[in-house]
């Protein structure tokens, strides 16, 4: 056994020291009587949300205003990708109550958007597509004024069918992220398929041209400019509305590390970059997450497509 004050073996390179968050990271622990009646709210109706179990850093801004996105299919991913916090395993049955508690907590927040996502379930022969259905019905008949948004796993082995169903119950936006560039996928994303996941936002346009249609992926992974710039590209082939771009923080130790601080100046640049490309939306920055201030950036969305199909008219 190596004695761990002493220097690495000639064999080893030694690690680089972790790099501290910069300023532009920070952000403010979440205390608020908001944050605390969010939470009580998600524990009384035994809901989980992707805020907790993903470590996002905006839970206490979103939480204070009442924003929660909730995660369907339990708590527990049949994956094990290596930038994601949520844990992994074998998952339990999934909750018959999930959706009318889904739409109970919509109610109770009053929510003009919400989010729905899940956890991969392979396990399951719809792959979950059967539980996102019954919770936008659930929705549609509790708060029928609400927006839906869903974030999907990309459904693997059944992602055409599970879209087919999913694009019946009628999301008022269907997101699948692509999380990273091509090149990085069998590292940070072994479970997936790039392609895959760009048929699948093919898919839903093919099913219903007037589902928003979102997409996003992580800076600071090692991922190069013109790379990004691609996977732009790939998107608008696949006619993606929205893209999102944000910092990846690493979760914990044995997740993979930050590579680089993508700078504020730099992500605007590749916002600009993107709306250049045709994108109804863009939202990118250090803290930008799939569902921050998703709720804005759907009304944004949809008036700068109705904007847009006023000028083809005209």
């Amino acid at each position: 056994m190596n004695d761990l004050s002493s220097p690495p073996p000639k064999d080893e390179a030694p690690r680089a020291p972790r790099q501290r968050k910069p300023d532009w990271i920070r952000v403010k622990a979440p205390v608020s009587q908001g944050y605390n009646e969010t939470r009580k709210l998600m524990r009384d109706l035994k809901l989980h949300t992707v805020c907790e179990e993903a470590a996002c850093p905006n839970i206490g801004e979103c939480w204070t205003k009442k924003h929660a996105t909730v995660m369907i299919l339990g708590d527990t991913c049949t994956r094990a990708c290596r930038f994601c916090n949520i844990k992994t395993g074998m998952p339990m049955p999934v909750d018959p109550l999930e959706p009318e508690h889904t739409a109970t907590a919509a109610a109770e927040m009053g929510l003009e958007h919400i989010v729905i996502t899940s956890v991969d379930r392979d396990d399951l022969p719809d792959r979950g597509a059967g539980q996102f259905v019954k919770v936008i019905n659930a929705l549609r008949r509790t708060t029928p004024d609400t927006t839906i948004e869903i974030l999907t796993p990309d459904f693997k082995g059944r992602m055409r069918q599970s879209v087919e169903e999913i694009c019946e119950a009628g999301p008022d936006v269907f997101n699948h992220n692509l999380e990273t560039v091509p090149r990085l996928y069998p590292t940070i994303r072994p479970g997936a398929r790039y392609y895959a996941s760009l048929r699948l936002l093919e898919e839903v346009k093919h099913h219903n041209p007037l589902i928003f249609t979102k997409s996003g992926i992580m800076l600071g992974l090692s991922e190069q400019r013109l790379e990004v710039h691609q996977v732009m590209d790939d998107m608008r082939s696949a006619d993606v509305d929205f893209i999102t771009m944000g910092q990846y923080l690493q979760p914990t130790p044995k997740h993979a590390e930050v590579e680089e601080f993508v700078t504020p100046d730099a992500f605007k640049a590749y916002g600009s970059i993107a709306r250049a490309k045709g994108f109804l939306q863009v939202a990118s920055s250090p803290l930008t997450r799939s569902s921050y201030h998703a709720g804005d950036d759907f009304t944004q969305m949809r008036a700068a497509r109705t904007e847009k199909l006023a000028k083809q008219g005209a």
